[in-house]
């Protein structure tokens, strides 16, 4: 049942992949995406030290006795992340696969991590970074479009164009689809584009193990697609964030040439945190995909990935019968 290369590759039932998300991707959430089938992903970035990583790593290893995976941020970050530290880590603790972000190539950290077996999973925003990361030596490639929650890169190219581009390029190694992806439709569009697995950000962030803090999860049930905004474009940093006070600050920064320092207030870490785990809804940025406003309600993990497989199955009839 949707047997793909990503399913093969990573030793899943199913080739959905939650993303990697700052705060939110810590073990609980990791493990129930796992359990229910997919990979589910713990984020690196948000623990100072390889024993941090490791703490939480084996806290995911205590929920779940299926394959997952560690988040390494490649972003240009104002404190340096100890990637190395996280990589012995994930190397000692058999991780089954790390999905590396950004448009820095993960080319330094592969041979380590394919020597030990861990699968790379290098997701970006554009076809040439893929390109890069697949040349580098990655399993696979992710990438994002338009749609997609967080960072977008400077491009403003959607989901739909950039999977058929890949596959036109990158013939080496599998292809995810991310960005715009809620459902069982956007999974069955992703996989008739021709990728072999998608990877859900936004929607998870609506689940019942999710950490995000209720009243985020609130808004984002009232929230409609049209409900998010582009920001830190200035800094060529570009990223997708609900509308709020903080949004609407930054642009207004933006527009007059606000310095580095001065976006730095408003985007530091420590201010998207309050947002997303204390549901101070105001105190930074919000970063959220349009996929927001496909979001009704907050399932569990296991309902969710159910309801795309159940109708994505739906989906596959009705379309074969079309063409009968």
């Amino acid at each position: 049942m949707f047997k793909t290369k990503i399913t093969e590759l990573l030793e899943i039932k199913y080739p959905i992949i939650q993303g990697g998300m700052l705060w939110i991707s810590q073990a609980q959430l990791a493990a129930a995406v796992s359990n229910a089938g997919g990979l589910g992903i713990v984020t690196s970035a948000q623990f100072k030290s390889g024993e941090e990583l490791r703490k939480e790593i084996l806290k995911t290893k205590s929920l779940t006795d299926q394959p997952f995976g560690v988040n390494l941020s490649l972003f240009p970050a104002v404190q340096a992340i100890p990637n190395e530290e996280f990589v012995e880590v994930i190397v000692q603790e058999k991780v089954k696969a790390v999905e590396t972000s950004g448009v820095k190539s993960p080319a330094e950290y592969i041979p380590k991590l394919n020597a030990a077996g861990v699968k790379v999973i290098h997701k970006t925003a554009t076809v040439r970074h893929a390109q890069k990361g697949a040349e580098a030596g990655a399993d696979a490639v992710t990438i994002v479009g338009y749609e997609n929650g967080g960072a977008v890169g400077m491009e403003d190219v959607t989901t739909m164009v950039l999977i058929p581009k890949a596959l036109d390029t990158i013939k080496n190694v599998p292809v995810i689809a991310g960005g715009g992806i809620a459902d069982a439709r956007g999974f069955v569009a992703a996989l008739a584009l021709g990728a072999e697995g998608v990877v859900i950000g936004t929607r998870f962030m609506a689940t019942q193990e999710s950490p995000v803090h209720p009243k985020f999860k609130e808004w984002m049930l009232r929230a409609q697609e049209n409900e998010t905004v582009l920001v830190e474009r200035s800094i060529r940093n570009t990223h997708r964030a609900l509308k709020n006070k903080a949004a609407e600050e930054l642009l207004a920064m933006e527009a007059r040439g606000a310095t580095f320092e001065e976006i730095l207030l408003l985007i530091k870490g420590e201010n998207y945190r309050r947002v997303m785990m204390d549901g101070d809804l105001d105190a930074g940025m919000a970063y959220c995909g349009q996929t927001v406003g496909l979001t009704n309600n907050i399932p569990t993990v296991k309902e969710f990935m159910e309801e795309i497989i159940t109708g994505a199955q739906v989906i596959c009839k009705r379309l074969a019968q079309l063409g009968s």
